[in-house]
């Protein structure tokens, strides 16, 4: 120890005063002064009952996702760092959407992006979803971020003061007030650092709140249940960047622009008022003529940025599509060895979407010089111009320092001490002003980005509104079509040039006068020639494609253990989650614990599809992978036929989904249905699969639109049969002829081929 103390004592003071400090450090870190707060918090939680949930309470809650509130909002379950936090959803009803209908009317394709009355209009109505009541959280930040944005003008202009107070003293040599000033000086800067951190973190938190609320309004919107359907209706190419990173883009400009224009109209009028007690009448108006003629400068040389901004989110969006093409598709393009391709289109893109931004680099140049130009040279100099009028042109000049005498004795006279002082303080609000000016033009280049990100966001919301809700089918025991035209639809949508939204108008036939009735067990099969309608006629039925006027479709309603009509279409959709969410979609795990099924009804299902290896192979129900990209193409079709024995539908259309299922199992599949009571309506090319069913359903390939239905087993079959056994017959007959064609025409080809040089 006393080696220790002489080898302190051996340091200069300023290399023992750092070595003192390490010191205290090292031991304030080994202190219970850091880990004690943290002790008393969980000694805190664990008081009030709060504990850490198990292993086997975390994987429930990732398998749960929600619980159900008897008020009909949801909680969502959310695992985070071992912890299990609950958020309240409250979806938007379909009632409220249709009433904020009348506030996106459809924008007219010649529309562009601008400050202007439609961008008000369209900006008011994004709005209403942000800012829901003048209760909501979102008010409460706004109101929040707008005090301190108050607060800190008001700072800036005590600090200004301050700042010539501090030049003062020391102009006059005031020892006691310079230290007094400089003691105020770091007292001022606790609130002043606390109001900025608090600004930026307001801004964000604003900016996040907003988007949860757009995000969750367009959710409800866009992923809305029959009748409405339109995230199947709109066919929308750039959905995904519609509606996530447009709807970010949005948030963040607005929350920003905000602080950004109400701050600086705030600067320019408080210290527009403080300067014009120090510059009089004529340096406030020559102020005022400043501000007009910089306004009157940029406005006329700044370019349409709203447009710009527009067409770069659109390019943005078709790059961004591309390469989630290529993710989505990236087997099919392998087998086609279609890389090189795929490189050209998005290079392609890309290369648009590049020579796009070097365009809006090129248009800023101008626009920047004489932006920075206006704002920090002609604004610095016409600050300067306007201090120094009252002192060249109305007050008389005075020395510091000078002694005179008078009736009660000598005194100094600080009058160039006092002139300093408002000197230095009209020049930091006249700095601090310019910047606002500053500030305030930029904000207008980026309102007219924002417009151009409400532009988009607002067509996107204005389309989903303006779809018409499909005709609900009406309530039968059986499925039953009566004059039905088979029509594809003319509500596709497609995206122009001009980023605006039209429909596609296009109309064609594929079935017509179609008229068929299928009581519970009367099994139907459609079949024809590719391209005849086949599956359009399972869109008909789903409900998913509306009928003519005089046509009608009727098919059992979904009942509260059993389904009306399921469809399973030929590629099977494998939704992201566990082996047991592939099995009992579009069901969650609140609905199989609430419908009673347990993991033994799940494993006599997949011994049904012969898929009872897939749990101990896969590593059990819970496991969550990419099963599109696990399962085979086989083990995915038998994976949507463990869908229909899950649900027990009453009626079942199965649209060519056994086509990679060998026919054995095929068949196996088809008497297990039919012993579940699912009546079947297959759509399907193979021969074998007719005796499961009662009725046929032949589509015509001639274009005409014309069908025959005819009942398996029948006379009418048979002679059918007969008929068509009849026609290739005839054609056998004709092979002859067609070989010693074809001899005759290899040896014209030789005879050529021997005569050429």
């Amino acid at each position: 120890m006393i080696v220790f103390s002489k080898h302190i004592n051996s340091l200069d003071p300023k290399q023992k005063r750092s070595f003192l400090t390490l010191l205290f450090v090292v031991l304030l870190l080994r202190s219970r002064l850091i880990t004690g707060p943290r002790d008393v918090f969980n000694a805190l939680k664990k008081a009030a009952g709060i504990r850490k949930p198990t292993p086997e309470e975390l994987e429930q809650a990732r398998q749960q996702l929600y619980r159900r509130n008897p008020d009909g909002t949801k909680n969502l379950l959310v695992t985070y760092r071992g912890r299990i936090s609950e958020v309240n959803i409250q979806p938007v009803s379909q009632d409220e959407l249709a009433a904020n209908a009348k506030n996106f009317p459809l924008v007219p394709p010649s529309h562009k992006p601008n400050v202007d009355r439609i961008f008000l209009r369209q900006l008011v109505s994004i709005l209403r979803i942000t800012f829901p009541s003048w209760r909501s959280k979102e008010v409460f930040i706004l109101i929040l971020h707008s005090t301190f944005l108050v607060l800190r003008t008001v700072l800036s202009v005590a600090v200004a003061r301050l700042d010539g107070k501090i030049v003062r003293d020391l102009v006059s040599a005031d020892g006691k007030g310079f230290l007094k000033g400089i003691g105020f000086w770091f007292a001022l800067a606790v609130p002043s650092i606390y109001t900025n951190t608090m600004l930026r973190h307001l801004q964000s938190k604003l900016s996040l709140r907003a988007r949860t609320r757009i995000s969750r309004y367009t959710h409800d919107l866009y992923l809305s249940s029959h009748p409405n359907l339109r995230y199947y209706r709109l066919g929308l190419d750039g959905a995904v960047q519609y509606l996530t990173s447009d709807v970010n883009s949005f948030c963040d400009a607005l929350s920003g622009l905000y602080g950004n224009l109400l701050k600086p109209a705030l600067d320019i009028v408080l210290f527009t008022s403080q300067l014009s007690r120090t510059l009089g009448l004529r340096g406030s108006c020559m102020l005022a003529l400043t501000y007009y003629a910089t306004a009157a400068i940029l406005k006329a040389v700044t370019p349409a940025f709203g447009r710009l901004a527009a067409v770069e989110a659109r390019l943005e969006g078709e790059y961004r599509a591309g390469m989630s093409r290529i993710d989505r598709e990236g087997e099919e393009i392998a087998f086609y060895g279609g890389g090189k391709r795929e490189r050209e289109i998005l290079r392609r893109a890309y290369l648009q979407l590049i020579k796009h931004i070097n365009s809006i680099y090129k248009i800023r140049i101008a626009y920047e010089w004489t932006e920075d130009y206006v704002i920090k040279y002609l604004w610095s100099a016409a600050g300067y111009v306007l201090i120094a009028i009252p002192y060249l042109l109305t007050r008389r000049k005075r020395h510091v320092g000078v002694q005179t005498t008078g009736p009660t004795g000598g005194h100094v006279d600080n009058q160039v001490a006092d002139r300093t002082e408002t000197y230095i303080s009209s020049r930091r609000l006249l700095l601090s002003l310019a910047d606002a000016g500053g500030r305030l033009m930029y904000a207008y280049k980026d309102l007219l980005e924002l417009a151009g990100l409400t532009t988009r966001l607002y067509t996107l919301l204005s389309t989903l509104h303006s779809l018409p809700p499909l005709p609900v089918p009406s309530d039968s025991t059986a499925v039953e079509v009566s004059h039905v035209d088979v029509k594809v639809p003319t509500t596709a949508v497609t995206v122009d040039e001009g980023d605006g939204f039209m429909p596609a108008p296009h109309e064609l036939v594929l079935v017509k006068d179609l008229s068929f009735k299928l009581e519970e067990g009367d099994h139907l099969m459609i079949t024809g020639s590719n391209g005849v309608g086949k599956t359009s006629v399972a869109r008909v039925l789903a409900g998913l494609w509306p009928v003519q006027e005089g046509g009608e479709v009727r098919r059992p309603a979904d009942e509260s253990c059993r389904m009306g009509v399921f469809v399973v279409p030929q590629r099977v959709y494998m939704v992201e989650g566990t082996l047991l969410d592939q099995m009992i979609y579009p069901h969650s795990y609140v609905d199989f614990k609430e419908s009673g099924k347990t993991d033994a009804d799940l494993m006599d299902i997949l011994i049904a599809v012969h898929l009872a290896y897939l749990p101990a192979r896969e590593g059990g129900w819970s496991v969550r992978k990419e099963w599109r990209d696990v399962l085979s193409g086989g083990e995915k079709q038998r994976m949507g036929m463990a869908r229909v024995f899950y649900h027990r539908p009453k009626f079942a259309i199965l649209d060519e989904c056994t086509s990679a299922v060998s026919s054995d199992v095929e068949g196996s599949m088809y008497e297990h249905a039919k012993s579940m009571g699912i009546t079947l309506t297959t759509i399907s090319l193979r021969p074998s699969l007719m005796k499961y069913h009662t009725q046929l359903l032949t589509l015509s390939g001639d274009g005409s639109g014309s069908y025959t239905l005819t009942r398996i087993g029948t006379a009418e079959e048979r002679v059918g049969i007969d008929r068509e056994i009849q026609t290739l017959r005839s054609k056998l007959q004709e092979v002859d002829k067609w070989e010693a064609r074809v001899q005759e025409l290899a040896k014209l080809l030789s005879v050529q081929h021997e005569s050429e040089p």
